[in-house]
Formats: C-alpha cells, sequence, structure tokens
C-alpha cells in the first residue's frame, strides 16, 4: 500500500473496511451497504456508504464482483486490515493445551515424525493446511554411526543424529566389507566427525577424497569409501517440509474450482515455489504473512500464506505455518502460528 493511500483513509473508511473484511472472512459472501450499517457500529445513510464504499474501491482496497452489488476485500485490503485494524485475539489455556498435546504426538527420536504430529495438529486446529519444515541440515549433527553387513555388498548404516534422533539407511557398497572392517570404518568415523553437522561431514569427506590416496591407510580408504555412500544419500542442502490437510482447502468455495485445486496440489507435490517462499521465511524474523499475490507466484494467488521460524538454542533451523484462503480468520490463525513455533522450539530444546 502507498503511503498516500493509507492516509487517505479517514477514520469512518477504516470501520467500514473493517467491518466489510470481518462479514467477508466469517460468510465468504460480498458485503452489502445494509449489513455494513448494521455491523460496523455508525449511523450512516445507505448512500453515504455506498459513497465511502467507492473511494474504497477507487483506492483498491474493495472490489465489486460481477454478480453482485456487495463487495469483497482485495488483497491490498487485506494488507491494511492485517497491519492496522486487527486485534488479535490471545489464546486460551485450553486452545494452548490442545497444541502441547499434539506436539506431545510425535516420537522423541523421530524428528519427522515429530513435524509430521505438529503439521496434523496445525491442520486440526484451523481446519486449513498445515505445514512445518524439518531442522536445517547445519543444526542436524552426527552423534554416532554404526554399520551391520548385509547380503549383495550391502550396509545397514545406523546413525543418530544429535543424540537423540536414529536414522536408518541401507547403502550399495562396491565391494564386500566384513563385519571386522565396517566396525574399524564406523569407529573411524565416529573419531572424526563426531559433532559436526551433516554439511560439514560431506565437506570434509569431499575434501578427504582429494587428498593424495597414498597418503591415506587402508583403514581410511574402507571408511571414506563407505561413507560416501552413506552421506551423498543426505538431501544436502534443501529445506523440506511436511504439510497435512490440504483437502481442508476443498471446503472454501472461492478454492473449490476444480483446476484451481488441481494446480494448487500440483504446487505442493512439487514443493518449488513453496520450498523458496518457506526459504525466504527462514531467513526473515517473526511472524510472515503472504497474501494472495505478495508471494510472488501465481499459483498462490487465491492463498495466504502465515509463517514462524523456530530456534534451537536461540537459532532459528525451521519455519511452520498454515495454507488457507486469503479470508482466512487472521486474528485467530496468526497467535496458533506464533505460540505452535515457540511451543515446538522449546520440546526440542528440552529433548537434546
Amino acid at each position: 500500500m502507498t503511503e498516500g493511500a493509507e492516509d487517505s483513509l479517514s477514520g469512518r473508511a477504516q470501520l467500514l473496511l473493517k467491518a466489510l473484511i470481518e462479514n467477508y472472512i466469517r460468510d465468504g459472501q460480498p458485503v452489502g451497504s445494509r449489513t455494513l450499517s448494521r455491523d460496523s457500529g455508525l449511523s450512516l445513510s445507505a448512500a453515504t456508504i455506498r459513497n465511502v464504499m467507492a473511494d474504497l474501491e477507487d483506492l483498491g482496497f474493495v472490489a465489486s464482483p460481477h454478480t453482485s452489488a456487495g463487495r469483497v476485500p482485495t488483497d491490498k485490503g487485506y494488507r491494511f486490515f492485517v497491519d492496522t485494524l486487527l486485534k488479535l485475539k490471545p489464546l486460551n489455556q485450553e486452545e494452548i493445551g490442545e497444541i502441547e498435546r499434539g506436539l506431545g504426538g510425535g516420537e522423541v527420536s523421530n524428528g519427522r515424525s515429530l513435524v509430521q504430529s505438529v503439521s496434523q495438529m496445525l491442520s486440526s486446529v484451523t481446519h486449513m493446511a498445515g505445514l512445518v519444515t524439518l531442522p536445517n541440515p547445519h543444526y542436524v549433527a552426527l552423534s554416532q554411526i554404526e554399520f551391520v553387513s548385509l547380503s549383495d555388498n550391502r550396509a545397514l548404516a545406523i546413525m543418530v543424529m544429535n543424540n537423540r534422533e536414529v536414522q536408518n539407511r541401507v547403502v550399495q557398497l562396491d565391494r564386500y566389507y566384513s563385519a571386522e572392517e565396517l566396525r574399524r570404518a564406523a569407529n573411524y568415523l565416529n573419531e572424526a566427525f563426531s559433532g559436526h553437522s551433516l554439511p560439514d561431514v560431506r565437506a570434509k569427506l569431499l575434501g578427504q577424497l582429494q587428498e593424495t590416496r597414498q597418503h591415506m591407510d587402508q583403514l581410511m580408504r574402507d571408511a571414506i569409501q563407505v561413507a560416501q555412500k552413506v552421506f551423498d544419500s543426505q538431501s544436502g542442502e534443501q529445506v523440506e517440509y511436511v504439510i497435512a490437510g490440504e483437502t481442508n482447502l476443498m471446503g472454501f468455495a472461492e478454492l473449490s474450482n476444480v483446476e484451481r485445486l488441481r494446480r494448487l496440489f500440483e504446487a505442493f507435490n512439487e514443493k518449488h515455489d513453496i520450498l523458496r517462499l518457506l526459504d525466504n521465511c527462514l531467513r526473515a524474523d517473526g511472524i510472515q504473512i503472504f497474501i494472495g499475490h505478495e508471494s510472488g507466484y501465481r499459483i498462490l494467488d487465491d492463498i495466504s500464506v502465515v509463517t514462524a521460524p523456530y530456534s534451537i538454542d536461540n537459532q532459528v533451523v525451521g519455519v511452520l505455518g498454515i495454507i488457507g484462503p486469503t479470508r482466512m480468520a487472521y486474528e485467530r490463525v496468526i497467535p496458533i502460528v506464533d505460540v505452535t513455533a515457540k511451543l515446538l522450539g522449546s520440546a526440542l530444546n528440552t529433548r537434546k
């Protein structure tokens, strides 16, 4: 919004805009002057209200659907509402308790399970789509690794991350390694890389592979060859996320167009645009709200995304949020996202 447009809104116009948006969020129907006269608390004639609505439309805060005499908010109107007119509704103890129970649903040893529980909880309490990223790989540190020999030159790598999360991965090796060779390789890797982040482990492995091989003994060569198979299969720098409740979006009339839903679900599956958006949120401070076209991605033009970062040891390691229609109940969604992020960070800190 331009500063001039904001300054040009009188107190009366702001109250009418607030009443219009609150009505539209609640009912999903264009709002007429008679409804505004009743709900705004202002003693204004229908003609006066129509004049104010015409001014708001000229300024780009509301629009008139072709099939109705009423008006609906634009992205610009929602932005002014969220930034200037919105009064947040703090969560009560029952709502906070529901979030805490959702956080308790994931297994301590499985970070993906915890993230899945949180995304499902966010979806359940908002009736929209809940989204949570897995902790940034720079935070995930290798605590311990062990190998179990399998048939056909394969091995099972058992990795403990951050002293609590267990990951198993079957890798195909270039030759047969005996149980004793795998044990020695694990001992070497634990001594060399325990406490290092996964990107750091990968970088160090690459560096050692590029060294002159004659400077390595057989133990180092074996350990690095096996470890390369394990850590090359890791996801690297890319943000990963878990989403739940996408089908809830089908319940909103403005999103019920089959083609629009198909493209939106394709965006969820392909992830590229949403991952870029979440990556931006990782580098931002506090609550981030993208309304319609503000995301910069056409597929999200009818969608609002509300996110907040979660932290471990005062370091941002991921984000969580809600995806829903632009007419979502922001006064309720924003506190839910904010409180959940704080509680998730607290839970992860206590589980270290």
